[in-house]
């Protein structure tokens, strides 16, 4: 691709604008699947069926990320939330593996908080462990699935995963866009990359080499 093709690819408009388009008709073709989904979390975990967090966005800005409820409100003696392990249900496994639990971020990619392809948005409290160039994954929007998401998922360190979110940051095009959600609807299907060893999902980022 020329500079010139680059340059339109990566344009923030273009790639806005086939965000939006795209996941108003994902949302529109997924909706009655989604509907079955929060009628099952319902039956399982009664409410709230939504799942939602505060993550951090493009430029280190926070919002308000959407996902179906996979867990149990379970507490110790000491009013603690048990371990993910623990609270998990096996609706909420299914859900997990599926990503069918990802489905509500399709609002947050219309609203402007997400794209369709861009680096996982994170935990805040992850924001003061990041090295300078591990931070450099916020200079986009987050995305529902991303270069990380294709080449190991959770399977990968904290560290492969930045360098591979910040490579995209970088590389970032239409066409690489396009492979990347080609890739991922063949990695769901796989469900493939779903959970670190020994984890639910992933350890907790304690920060690199060079934050602590």
């Amino acid at each position: 691709m020329d500079s010139e093709g680059r340059r339109l690819s990566t344009h923030p408009l273009l790639k806005r604008g086939l965000d939006f388009g795209g996941a108003v008709c994902l949302l529109l073709l997924a909706f009655p699947l989604m509907v079955v989904v929060a009628v099952a979390v319902y039956c399982s975990l009664g409410t709230p069926i939504f799942y939602r967090q505060q993550r951090v966005g493009r430029g280190g800005q926070c919002f308000g990320l959407l996902k179906f409820r996979t867990m149990e409100n379970l507490m110790d003696g000491g009013g603690r939330l048990l371990s993910d392990e623990k609270r998990l249900t096996r609706l909420g496994r299914f859900l997990r593996s599926s990503s069918l639990d990802e489905l509500p971020q399709l609002l947050n990619v219309i609203k402007g908080d997400m794209s369709l392809v861009g680096p996982r948005p994170l935990l805040v409290e992850y924001l003061e462990r990041y090295t300078r160039e591990q931070a450099r994954r916020h200079e986009v929007r987050p995305g529902i699935t991303g270069w990380a998401q294709v080449n190991g998922r959770n399977e990968l360190t904290w560290e492969e995963k930045f360098r591979l979110d910040v490579w995209y940051v970088d590389h970032r095009s239409l066409m690489l866009d396009l492979g990347i959600l080609w890739k991922t609807a063949r990695l769901v299907a796989k469900r493939e990359g779903i959970s670190a060893r020994g984890c639910v999902t992933m350890p907790p980022f304690l920060g690199s080499q060079g934050t602590r």
